[in-house]
């Protein structure tokens, strides 16, 4: 069974490999999610590319399409349960998750959900911010709002992890998962043609070792 490394991992290149490894081969195994990553990665590389001139709408590409896709393929299509190729527990994969486990992003998602109904109830946030005129300022405050969230979400899981003594991890997953976009079309551009082919599940001959 394999076991979470350490934050003392020498070669910050190999650790990113272990992080992207573990993270395809404990959470990507349905096809399906593999294609919803493949179509979130490609909405990630515009909604960078928007970033430069327009912020919000990139937070809502990121956001609406990105996320939506991405954490769909997690929560209603990759397989729960005793994890047969990796002979280990969902509990086990819960418990080493670097990043954000299944709660968390339970939790996350609940935030992200709740800011568009809180900004259309109280368009000045309380008093802090300039309260949105129309339906167009209203989504350009929600985009910020969401790219805010977004900031703040790795920002906290790198502080959770570095005030557990791991900030050499926390610093390799935020660049792991600034870096997903290119991995995921490198890792799963033939996912879809699996899918067509009737494959539901990936499986990952090269993660049987042993």
């Amino acid at each position: 069974m394999s076991q979470p490394t350490t934050a003392s991992s020498p070669n910050l290149s190999q650790r990113l490999d272990e992080l992207r490894w573990d993270d395809h081969r404990y959470y990507h195994q349905s096809r399906i999610n593999q294609t919803l990553h493949l179509i979130s990665a490609c909405a990630f590389v515009v909604a960078y590319g928007v970033l430069f001139f327009d912020p919000a709408s990139a937070a809502l590409i990121g956001w609406c399409v990105s996320m939506v896709a991405r954490q769909s393929g997690h929560f209603f299509f990759e397989p729960r349960g005793f994890d047969q190729v990796n002979q280990v527990t969902d509990e086990y994969k819960e418990k080493v998750k670097v990043g954000y486990n299944m709660q968390r992003k339970t939790v996350l998602l609940a935030v992200w959900a709740a800011l568009p109904m809180l900004l259309w109830l109280t368009p000045s946030l309380f008093g802090l911010i300039e309260p949105a005129e129309g339906f167009d300022g209203w989504l350009h405050d929600v985009g910020i709002a969401w790219l805010a969230l977004a900031l703040l979400g790795l920002a906290f899981r790198v502080l959770q992890l570095g005030l557990q003594g791991r900030w050499s991890d926390g610093l390799i997953w935020l660049l792991k998962i600034v870096t997903d976009p290119l991995n995921d079309i490198r890792l799963y551009h033939k996912s879809p043609l699996y899918l067509l082919r009737g494959e539901l599940i990936d499986p990952m001959p090269h993660a049987r070792r042993g």
